[in-house]
Order: C-alpha cells, then sequence, then structure tokens
C-alpha cells in the first residue's frame, strides 16, 4: 500500500526549487538529502532529495536534475510517496498512522453504524473524517474521549460523540 508524504506544489525561485505540502509527521526523515521518493504518477519519478529547507513554514525541497523553474513546474501536483512497509511502527499503543485508521468501520458506543473512516485531517487537531451513507461526511476530533475504542485488528472504532456532532 502507497502513502502520501507530499504533494510538490508550484515552483519557488528560478532554480528548481518546489513548495512541498507535507502529509508525513517526519519531513525531517522523508525529505533527507539523498533519499528517493516514489511518485503518483509513477513516471515522474523516482525523484533524489538534493536539498531542502524552511521557509515561512513551507518545506522548500530541490530534486536532483530539477535545474530551473520550468521543470519543476512540470512536478506540479505529483504526489510524493512511500510504501506502508516503511514505516516503523509506533511504541504508544494510543497512537495510530493515519494508513491505519483509513477504512476501519466506525460505530458509536450503543453500537449504531456510523460509517467509515476516509481521511485523517491534520489541522491543530488531528480530525477523522467519517464518510456516512446518505448524508454530509463527518468530521470527529481524534481525542480519546470521543474516539474510546480502535481496534486496527478488527476494522473498527467507537465513537462517543456530544449530542450534536453527528
Amino acid at each position: 500500500m502507497q502513502l502520501v508524504v507530499g504533494r510538490i506544489g508550484r515552483p519557488h525561485g528560478v532554480r528548481g526549487d518546489v513548495t512541498v505540502e507535507v502529509r508525513t509527521d517526519d519531513p525531517e526523515l522523508r525529505f533527507a538529502p539523498g533519499i528517493s521518493i516514489a511518485t503518483d504518477p509513477a513516471e515522474r519519478g523516482p525523484l533524489v532529495v538534493e536539498g531542502r529547507r524552511w521557509h515561512k513554514g513551507m518545506l522548500l525541497v530541490t530534486f536532483e536534475g530539477v535545474a530551473d523553474r520550468d521543470a519543476a513546474e512540470e512536478l506540479r501536483g505529483t504526489m510524493l510517496v512511500i510504501d506502508s512497509a516503511e514505516v516503523a511502527p509506533l511504541d504508544d499503543p494510543d497512537e495510530f498512522h493515519d494508513h491505519q485508521l483509513v477504512g476501519l468501520t466506525v460505530e458509536t458506543v450503543a453500537g449504531e453504524q456510523v460509517g467509515e473512516v476516509e481521511d485523517v485531517l491534520h489541522h491543530g487537531q488531528d480530525l477523522l473524517v467519517v464518510r456516512r451513507k446518505g448524508q454530509d461526511d463527518a468530521l470527529i476530533p481524534f481525542v480519546k474521549t470521543l474516539v474510546p475504542v480502535v481496534d486496527v485488528e478488527a476494522g473498527r472504532l467507537v465513537v462517543d460523540p456530544p449530542e450534536g456532532l453527528l
């Protein structure tokens, strides 16, 4: 299974730097100089990181062979991916990688089916995006009080939502 660790954005400057929308909790490891990163679409890569730096909260990456703004522009929108087998397991039993949560069935503490985890958003607070049949997606803060049970092996998680959340 491939996991997206970043998405190439617009070029920065004229020397081939690109902005990268980071989708990993370890950008220092994933975008270290010398690292080769697979791409989606696959024919745009793999790309080898030549250098990286932070600029006003945005990660700027230089890839080998991308020497000017035109070459950088051609990479815009490319997803940077790794194999899920490359992700080390977490030591804390209450922490999960996004790919472990996506696809889990969601039910309430009363046993009512809610839907399926479609995505995990990281905007200050982690939010589970839950796809529901015939309704809008639900956004559930991923905190122990609202999500008391996560059973990856059984493919489910249990939510205890306050009134009005769903």
